[in-house]
């Protein structure tokens, strides 16, 4: 009989449900935002109904933190598993108040760090309270459902990708939860894009098939995988406040391997701060340049290069020579590839032209004063 691991949520599912035969498996953190990504049909959604235990594959396995819902002995039904499931279309209470929707859920559960105010505020909510839950838009009934699935205290969170219409309006409040980490969270989606703002670890799934699963970074510069490979190829780094350069408005911040200065207000030191930078936003040089207008120029070491067209060539550049340190990538014309004699392994010096700082909110004037006063004492 096979062990759960503490700490893991471990899934292994086989079988056939309807049309797609299905073979997923992947075992990621217990803590965090894990994103299943995937065109529609390729399984995904019955990977998460089978977890929540609404779908039951003969052959299967799931335990979440060595707790063990089903294998080959035991099948846990849904009701005896500690799981909050929010569909694509959530269903409501819909002759209640959202205030009312929301005192169901914590009414039922029992009592935890999480409390109603904080989960109102965390979602956004203070402004529907009153409202009837039937006058609600799609994206905020998503976000009800999901203050709903908080309150009722699960181990787990699973949530459905979010029809086009409302994903620009719920996206933020999920940044917002991954900044404010209450119960691991496994989130469906067709787009690499928008999870990437907020997702921890990140499973690809293709024709039933889990083909990579780990941290969302690492997947990202995988040369192997076809997100490395794109045109709009981007990594996500999570990086930490360390001080702030009030003459030029800059924030300094430190991630594995580099420190970097990012335009911005200023925010409390130790405050995380999750990075995008593209491929098409990084260049590499053999020396390191005497003068330049690029603020972020970093040592680093060429791990690998995959062609991209005729034209270009991608870099998965290292950037802690001689250590583990986090990885970017660099779109560079091959003409300047062959030019500089660049191979892999190569220490080279990245020039970073342009970063985004991913954030779903301005952090409000009280916290930008408090900020200020402690750089300044630094």
């Amino acid at each position: 009989m096979r062990a759960a691991k503490p700490g893991c949520i471990e899934v292994a599912f086989n079988g056939s449900r309807g049309r797609i035969p299905l073979d997923a498996q992947f075992s990621v953190p217990a803590k965090g935002i894990t994103a299943i990504v995937g065109q529609p049909g390729c399984g995904k959604k019955t990977v998460a109904r089978c977890i929540a235990g609404f779908t039951r594959l003969p052959a299967g396995f799931c335990a979440l933190d060595g707790e063990v819902w089903q294998d080959e002995a035991r099948f846990r039904p849904p009701h005896l598993r500690p799981v909050a499931y929010v569909a694509q279309r959530p269903i409501l209470f819909s002759q209640l108040s959202v205030r009312r929707n929301l005192l169901y859920a914590a009414a039922k559960s029992t009592p935890t760090k999480v409390d109603c105010n904080e989960v109102v505020e965390l979602l956004g909510l203070a402004s529907l309270l009153d409202r009837s839950a039937s006058t609600l838009s799609g994206g905020e009934r998503q976000r009800v459902a999901i203050g709903s699935a908080l309150l009722s205290k699960p181990r787990l969170l699973v949530v459905e990708d979010l029809l086009a219409a409302q994903n620009r309006e719920i996206l933020q409040f999920l940044e917002r939860l991954h900044e404010n980490p209450t119960l691991p969270m496994i989130y469906l989606s067709h787009h690499t894009a928008d999870i990437e703002h907020f997702a921890d670890h990140l499973v690809m799934m293709e024709h039933g098939i889990v083909t990579a699963a780990g941290p969302l970074q690492a997947l990202q510069s995988d040369p192997a995988l076809p997100l490395a490979s794109r045109r709009d190829a981007a990594v996500s780094l999570d990086a930490v406040v360390s001080g702030y350069d009030g003459r030029y408005g800059l924030i300094i911040l430190r991630l594995k391997g580099a420190r970097l200065l990012v335009p911005g207000t200023p925010l409390a030191p130790g405050t995380r701060r999750r990075l995008r930078i593209a491929a098409c936003d990084v260049s590499v040089a053999r020396e390191a340049p005497r003068a330049s207008s690029i603020l972020n120029i970093i040592p680093a070491r060429i791990n690998a290069s995959i062609p991209f067209d005729a034209a270009e060539v991608t870099l998965v550049l290292a950037l802690e020579i001689g250590g583990s340190a986090a990885q970017i990538l660099a779109r560079i014309p091959r003409r300047s590839f062959d030019g500089l004699g660049l191979s892999d392994g190569m220490d080279v010096f990245a020039e970073v032209a342009r970063f985004l700082p991913v954030a779903a909110f301005d952090p409000s004037p009280r916290a930008v004063a408090a900020a200020t006063r402690a750089n300044e004492q630094q």
